[in-house]
C-alpha cells in the first residue's frame, strides 16, 4: 500500500483520502479482530465428559471459525456482534488432548482433559485455601501429586449493572506441588475423594467470596419473586443513586480523626529495644481485654512479654503461632516486625528469620487494633514459638498498655456507599454469568453464615438459587450438593432460640428440591472460629453426597434425617431416614441435645434412647409433650446421634 503524506497547507486529493481511509481501516481493531476465547477455555482445562460441549469466543463479525478436536472439525460463522459458538459431541473421559481454533488467527490449546467438572461456590469456608490450613494439612500439601485434579479460580468481581460475558483473568492449575496451595480446601478434598474412587479427571471452577449473602449469587430473573430485592436491583443500576451514597456529608457530621497512638509517638516506639516500659499492667493471653478489666475499649492495645529462648533455638529460623487476634495485629520480636495481619479471621502463623532470636530474654511486642466488640487474643487456639524440635509456650501473663482509645461516634461522616459484593445479583453478574456456557457435572455450595440473621428468607432463597443456576446452565436437574452450617459461637447449656439453628433448618428443608444432597457438619465446627480448621471431612462428606446423587451409587451418604414424630402419652417417638446400618451415639454416652415442650412451647432438656431405627424422648418435667428439638442451638454441646457409618444426624425441630 502506498502512503500519502500531505504537506502543511496542501489540500488532499480524493485518491489520497481513499488511500488514507483504507490504511485506517486496516489497522482498526474491529477490522483485524483476532479470535478470542473466554478465560475458562484455555490450556490445561478440564471439559465435562459425556455431554455436548460448547466452545465459544469472539472475532470479527462474519468471520469463519473452525474448531478441531480429536480429529473432528466443526465450523461456524460469527454473528453481527462477533460472537461465535460451536457444539462438540459428547466425549468419554480421557486426555490429554489438543484443540485448534482457527479464524483470521489460530489458537492452539494443549493438555486438555475430559472428566467431571464441578462448580464450587459460596462464602469464606469455600474460599479457604489449602494454604490457610497448611499446618493441619501439611502432609496433604507436601504429597500433592494429582495432575488430573485441576482448579480454575474465579477472581473476586462484582457488577451491579448486568451479567458479564467473560472474566478478566484466570487459568487452570493442577493439584501438584505448591500449586495445590491456592486450591479451596473443601473443593480439593471433595475432588480428591472422587478421583481416588473413579480415576477420572476432576475439574473445579471455584467462584466464592468471603462474607457474602446468598442473594448476591442469584440472577435478576432468579430473584423475580423477591420484590424487596428487585427494588434494590433496580436502584443499584442507577449510577446517579450509587454516586449519591458516597458523597461527603456536612462537615459537622464528619468522623473525627482517631487519636494518636502513644506507642508510636515517643522518643522510642514501644516495640523498640531502646524503649523502657513504664506503667504496663498484667493481662492474660489468650483472652479478650474486655474480660480482664478494660471496659468497652475500641482502639489500640499493646502487649509485651520477655520470652526465654533456649540456646538451641537461637540464631535459627522459627515460627510463631499467635492463635487468632481481634481485629488486627503487628508482631515485633527484639524490635523487628516479623508479622502483620489486617483482619480478625486468619490464624496467625508468622515466620521468624534466623537472625532474630537470641539465647535468653527476647522482647515480644504485639500491637493489637480493635474497632468493635471484644478485642484481644481468641481462646482455645495455639500460642507458641517453635524451631525444630524445641517449643516455647506463649500463653500466660503478658503486660499491656493502651496506645489509643477511639472515641464513640454517632454522626454521619462519609455516606460510605454500599458494599457491592453484598448486593443482590452482584456476584452472579460478574463471577457466575461468564461460566454458564461451560458444561459441568454439578454444583457444590457452602454458604449461609452471612444470612444467619435472616433464616426465614433463606428458606426461599436457597431453592431459588438452585432453580436459577439450573436454569442458567440449561443442563437439566444438575446435582446440587451443599454443606449445612457447623456449630459456632458460645455453648448454651439451656434450651434456647437460635438463628443459626433456624438457618440449618432452612438448609435441611431444601432437600425437598429434587436431586439435592446435604453434608451435615454440625460436629465439625469450632466455638471460637467461623472458619473451622477441619475442611477434609467437609469435602469428603460432599463427595459421599456426590456418590449417591450424581453417580447413583448405593451408599449411605448422610447421617440420620428427621422423618416424623408421634406422641404416645408422655413420650415422643422420632423416626428417621438415612439410618444406614443403625443408629448409635458416637461417644458411647447417653443421647444428648434433645429437648421437649408441651403446649406452652417452653423447652426443657429431655432423656432419649435409641430403639431400633427410632429414638424415644421423654422428660419428667413435661407430662404432655407435643414438640421435640434436637441440637437446636448455635453450637450444641453434645450432638452425638449418628448412624453406624459415622455420619451425624441433622439438627431439627417439630414445633414449626
Amino acid at each position: 500500500m502506498n502512503f500519502y503524506i500531505c504537506r502543511r497547507g496542501a489540500l488532499p486529493t480524493v485518491g489520497n483520502l481513499i488511500a488514507l481511509l483504507c490504511l485506517l481501516l486496516a489497522f482498526h481493531p474491529t477490522a483485524r479482530a483476532q479470535v478470542r476465547l473466554p478465560k475458562l477455555i484455555g490450556n490445561g482445562m478440564v471439559l465435562q465428559r459425556d455431554v455436548p460441549l460448547r466452545i465459544w469466543g469472539w472475532a470479527k463479525a462474519g468471520e469463519r471459525i473452525s474448531v478441531r478436536f480429536r480429529n473432528k472439525t466443526v465450523r461456524t460463522v460469527t454473528d453481527a456482534a462477533g460472537k461465535w459458538q460451536v457444539n462438540l459431541p459428547p466425549t468419554p473421559a480421557g486426555g490429554p488432548f489438543v484443540m485448534a481454533i482457527e479464524g483470521s488467527t489460530k489458537i492452539s490449546l494443549t493438555d486438555i482433559l475430559i472428566g467431571d467438572v464441578w462448580f464450587c461456590s459460596g462464602q469464606s469456608n469455600m474460599v479457604h485455601q489449602m494454604n490457610i490450613h497448611d499446618v493441619t494439612y501439611a502432609r496433604d500439601i507436601r504429597e500433592a501429586n494429582y495432575p488430573q485434579i485441576r482448579q480454575f479460580w474465579v477472581p473476586t468481581l462484582t457488577s451491579l449493572q448486568a451479567p458479564q460475558s467473560d472474566l478478566p483473568e484466570g487459568q487452570w492449575k493442577a493439584a501438584v506441588g505448591a500449586d495445590v496451595r491456592p486450591f479451596s480446601a473443601v473443593a480439593y478434598f471433595f475432588a480428591r475423594k472422587l478421583f481416588d474412587r473413579y480415576k477420572i479427571p476432576v475439574g473445579i471452577i471455584n467462584a466464592s467470596v468471603g462474607g457474602t449473602p446468598i442473594e448476591a449469587w442469584i440472577s435478576e430473573s432468579g430473584l423475580a419473586d423477591f420484590s424487596a430485592l428487585q427494588t434494590i436491583i433496580q436502584k443499584n443500576k442507577d449510577t446517579t443513586y450509587l454516586n449519591s451514597l458516597t458523597r461527603r456529608q456536612p462537615a459537622s457530621a464528619t468522623r473525627p480523626a482517631p487519636p494518636v497512638d502513644l506507642g508510636l509517638t515517643g522518643p522510642a516506639k514501644w516495640y523498640e529495644l531502646t524503649y523502657t516500659p513504664k506503667g504496663w499492667r498484667p493481662i492474660n493471653v489468650p483472652g479478650y481485654w474486655e474480660d480482664q478489666g478494660i471496659k468497652d475499649l475500641n482502639g489500640v492495645v499493646w502487649y509485651r512479654r520477655e520470652v526465654d529462648v533456649p540456646a538451641s533455638m537461637a540464631g535459627k529460623p522459627a515460627t510463631v503461632f499467635l492463635g487468632r487476634i481481634v481485629d488486627a495485629d503487628e508482631l515485633y520480636i527484639n524490635g523487628k516486625q516479623v508479622g502483620r495481619t489486617t483482619y480478625q479471621y486468619p490464624q496467625r502463623r508468622y515466620t521468624v528469620p534466623a537472625d532474630v532470636l537470641k539465647a535468653g530474654k527476647n522482647a515480644f511486642v504485639v500491637r493489637v487494633t480493635n474497632t468493635g466488640g471484644k478485642g484481644g487474643f481468641v481462646p482455645d487456639k495455639p500460642y507458641c514459638l517453635f524451631a525444630g524440635a524445641d517449643t516455647v509456650d506463649l500463653k500466660g501473663t503478658w503486660h499491656y498498655k493502651v496506645g489509643t482509645a477511639y472515641r464513640p461516634f454517632a454522626g454521619g461522616g462519609f455516606g460510605g456507599g454500599i458494599n457491592a459484593q453484598n448486593q443482590p445479583t452482584a456476584l452472579f453478574n460478574a463471577m457466575v454469568a461468564p461460566d454458564i456456557q461451560y458444561a459441568i457435572k454439578g454444583f457444590c455450595w457452602y454458604q449461609g453464615e452471612s444470612n444467619a440473621g435472616r433464616p426465614q428468607e433463606y428458606q426461599k432463597l436457597l431453592p431459588a438459587l438452585i432453580s436459577d443456576w439450573r436454569n442458567q446452565w440449561k443442563q437439566g436437574q444438575l446435582p446440587f450438593l451443599y454443606v449445612q452450617l457447623p456449630g459456632y459461637m458460645e455453648y448454651n447449656y439451656l434450651p434456647a432460640e437460635s438463628g443459626w439453628a433456624t438457618l440449618r433448618e432452612a438448609q435441611l428443608n431444601a432437600l425437598s428440591v429434587p436431586n439435592t444432597a446435604m453434608a451435615v457438619a454440625i460436629d465439625l465446627g469450632e466455638w471460637n472460629d467461623i472458619h473451622p480448621d477441619n475442611k477434609k471431612d467437609v469435602g469428603e462428606r460432599l463427595a459421599l453426597a456426590a456418590l449417591k446423587t450424581a453417580y447413583k451409587e448405593n451408599v449411605v451418604a448422610s447421617g440420620p434425617l428427621f422423618q416424623s414424630a408421634s406422641v404416645d402419652g408422655n413420650r415422643i417417638t422420632i423416626r428417621f431416614t438415612s439410618t444406614g446400618s443403625g443408629l448409635i451415639t458416637n461417644d458411647g454416652e447417653e443421647l444428648g441435645e434433645f429437648a421437649v415442650a408441651g403446649s406452652d412451647r417452653k423447652f426443657v432438656w429431655a432423656r432419649a434412647k435409641i430403639e431400633g431405627d427410632k429414638v424415644v424422648v421423654w422428660s419428667d418435667e413435661v407430662t404432655a409433650p407435643l414438640y421435640v428439638r434436637y441440637a437446636w442451638a448455635d453450637n450444641p454441646v453434645q450432638p452425638n446421634l449418628y448412624n453406624k457409618e459415622g455420619l451425624p444426624a441433622s439438627p431439627f425441630r417439630t414445633d414449626k
